[in-house]
């Protein structure tokens, strides 16, 4: 059954389309096009990859898993473009105004000034393969690859998606003081 895969790409093209019509620049503004973006740069957050990709793949695996328990018998196309939908749905919401100005606001990503199209096509691009590893591996390789990623990029941008999810909704000084190296 193909339709879901192509209710998939139309949901992205969608997004990527959206993301253009909300302002954000195609790609970086620098002139040139990297493989990675580096934090801390006007470049973070513009190139094809930057130190949050890995958060998005980890976004593939949770959504997987969360599908997995709650719509089980649902077929994985299906399931696939809910996780889309949402993945997409924060692309959208997280080059939004208000959600850039709250990054800079509570978060050390004072330099934050939104992803280019071509990163939010990677960040959807690395939930689909978190999404379909989620489904091939071991559940301990999962797990494994989850705690990796985190630890990895806390050690060397002391950020991550657990300390990403926790500075947006309640951000704690000790937590910012940390990032800023204090």
């Amino acid at each position: 059954m193909r339709i879901p895969y192509l209710v998939t790409a139309a949901v992205v093209l969608a997004t990527l389309v959206t993301l253009l019509w909300m302002g954000r620049v195609p790609w970086c503004q620098c002139g040139h096009i990297d493989l990675w973006g580096t934090v801390g740069t006007n470049e973070g957050s513009q190139q094809l990859f930057d130190w949050y990709t890995p958060s998005h793949l980890l976004h593939g695996f949770i959504f997987y898993a969360a599908l997995w328990l709650v719509v089980r018998r649902m077929p994985l196309g299906w399931r696939l473009v809910i996780a889309t939908i949402v993945e997409c749905a924060w692309e959208i919401a997280e080059n939004t105004n208000a959600v850039i100005e709250r990054y800079r606001e509570v978060t050390i990503s004072l330099d934050y000034y939104g992803d280019s199209v071509l990163n939010s096509a990677s960040d959807i691009a690395a939930m689909l393969v978190g999404f379909w590893l989620a489904r091939r591996l071991p559940v301990w390789a999962s797990f494994a690859i989850v705690i990796g990623f985190e630890v990895l990029t806390m050690a060397i941008i002391r950020d991550g998606l657990a300390l990403n999810v926790v500075m947006l909704l309640y951000p704690l000084d000790i937590i910012r003081d940390w990032q800023a190296g204090v």
